[in-house]
């Protein structure tokens, strides 16, 4: 019997079963660790993407025709008119925080928007206006919503000319509206 009780066997298998517990659990706690972060780096890579996308696609779209507009057949075109709603699933614009930049092959200058709206055709250099589609004091493009926008250029716009009329939202990306002016210029010019 003396021989039996002497005998460290058990002891052992014992050890052994508690280490090998020991890194069941810490690979356990490893394991979560690592789930967990991978789990917050694709939340994150997610935001990151819609940002992304929400930033990248433009909210605007051409409704209709472009059309320039001449006080004076002889000097050129020296109004653009449009019409602008949202596209679809497109968020809504404020308008009064939109920049336009207009650009042709010589010049490259901000147009400054005017206050509210007006129901003028006429305007003075170097300005834009939102000349139908607003109620009130509401500059807010949103839902079915059209606005209706002049962009009076500092100089004239002559004939086969080209130009750019860049629209930049406060967020989005900028929408850009390039047309040529018509060989023969008219009062009412289509551009295309």
């Amino acid at each position: 019997m003396l021989k039996i009780m002497n005998r460290d066997e058990g002891f052992t298998g014992l050890e052994a079963a508690i280490v090998l517990i020991a890194f069941v659990v810490v690979a356990a706690v490893f394991s979560y660790v690592v789930l967990g972060a991978g789990f917050f780096t694709t939340q994150k890579s997610q935001e990151v993407v819609y940002t992304s996308v929400e930033m990248a696609s433009s909210n605007l779209e051409v409704i209709g025709d472009v059309y320039g507009l001449a006080a004076d057949t002889a000097t050129g075109v020296d109004t653009i008119r449009f019409t602008v709603g949202l596209s679809a699933g497109g968020s809504p614009v404020d308008f009064s925080t939109v920049q336009m930049v207009f650009a042709t092959e010589d010049t490259v200058e901000i147009l400054n928007a005017t206050s509210g709206h007006t129901d003028a055709l006429s305007g003075t250099d170097k300005e834009w206006n939102i000349t139908d589609g607003v109620t009130g004091t509401d500059l807010l493009l949103e839902d079915q919503d059209k606005f209706t926008i002049l962009a009076h250029p500092t100089d004239e716009l002559t004939e086969n000319e080209e130009f750019n009329l860049e629209i930049r939202p406060s967020v989005g990306a900028a929408f850009g509206l390039k047309r040529t002016i018509p060989a023969k210029i008219n009062s009412v010019n289509l551009l295309y």
